[in-house]
């Protein structure tokens, strides 16, 4: 019986500290995020790309375009500043561990199984601003399914930042129907090399 009951502590115990910890995660994150608008300029552009791809009419859908590259435009010079931003942090305020579940404080005691995010954003920037100039001369629904990717892969690290892998997958997955595999594989090629050097060792 003592036994069982001081499992249920230690249990208790932990899920207190993780709890704590993540609070603290977002917290830190949601301060850097306040001076933005990224998450509003992301719900236009989504919310445009599947206006524009049902819309039959030609000349209003080359309309929407033009919009939708100026919104592109807004959101990458925000993305790229608040990457700037983050970079500001102590690398150890930065730490993500690569484990699936949150551990609370494992960052801390075992640095060798984390990655730095402060990196990770530095490369969601420059991915979502190569999709945007488009260099590759992508067409505009290649252009845009690539782009919410890039986008979709970037809201997933600041969850895996905040929480565990698991549970920002969870959450991409009940979001938008996506798995992680799949936000991976549909962004550029040049993110998808830089990123998964950083979080895959």
């Amino acid at each position: 019986m003592e036994i069982i009951t001081l499992v249920m502590l230690i249990v208790i115990g932990i899920s207190l500290l993780k709890s704590h910890e993540q609070r603290q995660r977002i917290a830190l994150l949601g301060s850097r995020l306040g001076n933005y608008q990224i998450e509003k300029l992301m719900e236009s552009l989504t919310e445009g790309y599947l206006r524009c791809l049902g819309e039959s009419d030609r000349e209003r859908r080359a309309q929407i375009w033009i919009l939708l590259d100026q919104t592109e435009q807004k959101l990458s010079a925000q993305f790229g500043g608040f990457a700037s931003d983050f970079a500001r942090l102590d690398e150890v305020e930065a730490r993500v561990s690569r484990l699936p579940l949150g551990v609370p404080y494992a960052v801390r005691l075992l640095p060798a199984i984390a990655f730095d995010m402060r990196r990770v954003f530095a490369v969601h920037a420059r991915g979502i601003a190569t999709v945007m100039r488009n260099d590759a001369q992508r067409s505009a629904r290649d252009k845009a399914f690539m782009m919410s990717a890039e986008l979709f892969l970037m809201q997933h690290s600041c969850h895996w930042f905040c929480r565990s892998k698991m549970v920002a997958s969870a959450r991409m997955m009940a979001r938008h129907q996506t798995s992680y595999q799949q936000l991976v594989d549909a962004v550029s090629p040049e993110t998808r090399s830089a990123y998964l050097a950083l979080v895959a060792r």
